[in-house]
This record gives C-alpha cells, sequence and structure tokens, in this order.
C-alpha cells in the first residue's frame, strides 16, 4: 500500500508540473500553452503580411512582432504587438507611429497576411471575399496608386474585392 501511495504521489506530481508548465505558472516561465501557441499563430501571420506590405511598399516597410520590454504591457509581453523596420531611416519603431496611409497599408496587409495564412492552415480553402471600408481618403497619389495595383492583382488571383469609398480616382480606376 505504501508502494502504490508514493506511485500515485509521483503521477499527481508528474500532472501537476505538467499543469503549471500549460498554464504558465511554472517557476521562472510566464508564457501558458494558449498564449505560446496565439504567438505563434500571430507570427505566421505577421510573416505573411510582412511581405504583402514589403510589395506594397517598395520593400520600404518591414512588419515585425514587438520585442517585450519589462514596462510594456500584458499585450506586448505575449507578443501581440507589432513594430515596424522604416528602411529609409533604419529605425525599428512601434506601428503607432506610422502615418495615416502608411498604417493603411499595414492594416491591408495585416489583412492579407491573415488571408494568407488561414488558406494554408485550411488545406487549400482560400478567403475569396474582400471588403476594404475607407482608409483610401488618407493616402498620397503614390501610396493610392500601390493599394490599387495591390487590389486589382488579389482580383487577378481569382479573389473579389469590395470597396467603399468616396475617393473619385479609386471610383474611376
Amino acid at each position: 500500500a505504501g508502494e502504490e501511495n508514493q506511485d500515485r504521489r509521483h503521477r499527481a506530481a508528474v500532472l501537476q508540473n505538467v499543469y503549471e508548465r500549460i498554464s504558465g505558472k511554472a517557476a521562472g516561465r510566464r508564457t501558458s500553452l494558449e498564449e505560446y501557441v496565439q504567438s505563434a499563430g500571430f507570427a505566421r501571420i505577421v510573416a505573411a503580411a510582412d511581405i504583402r506590405l514589403g510589395d506594397m511598399t517598395g520593400g520600404r516597410f518591414s512588419l515585425l512582432p514587438h520585442e517585450a520590454q519589462a514596462e510594456d504591457d500584458k499585450r506586448k509581453k505575449h507578443g501581440l504587438a507589432l513594430d515596424v523596420l522604416d528602411r529609409y531611416t533604419g529605425r525599428r519603431r512601434s506601428v503607432k507611429t506610422l502615418s495615416g496611409g502608411e498604417s493603411f497599408m499595414a492594416s491591408l496587409a495585416l489583412a492579407l497576411g491573415l488571408s494568407d495564412t488561414v488558406t494554408e492552415n485550411a488545406g487549400g480553402v482560400a478567403i475569396e471575399t474582400l471588403f476594404i471600408d475607407e482608409g483610401f481618403g488618407t493616402l498620397d497619389a503614390e501610396t493610392l496608386d500601390l493599394a490599387i495595383k495591390t487590389l486589382m492583382d488579389l482580383q487577378k488571383g481569382d479573389r473579389l474585392v469590395g470597396i467603399i469609398s468616396h475617393v473619385e480616382e479609386l471610383k474611376n480606376r
């Protein structure tokens, strides 16, 4: 009976250890399994979005997961915040510092990166329709042209792109 109790205590200790590691409560480990999986999925979306943003900005911007600092808020600590590398300046900064047009392009790249990742994870089941509501009014002429080119390329790839906008040039094209 003593040996059986010792075996039960050992199994309980192993299960407790597994629970603490999965829940993020283990000593020296602060990321739960759920947070780890979210971060890994987010990193894949960001990598796909980075390719799209690079294409849309002529290689100027790169999206990167934020490198957490001790003073960062919880979202940033768990790898769900973004930075941008601006190749014109060579500096890495928060996406919150992007201009309106740059922010629109980053958002569009993230939406497309999410679509690409979902398609890849779903065994080729594609998101065939994309609706974009505004944002085009914040773009300068050159950036608007890049956004339109990106959306037209999407349509060539058998995607339906719906745009809600008051920008006259966009309506004409």
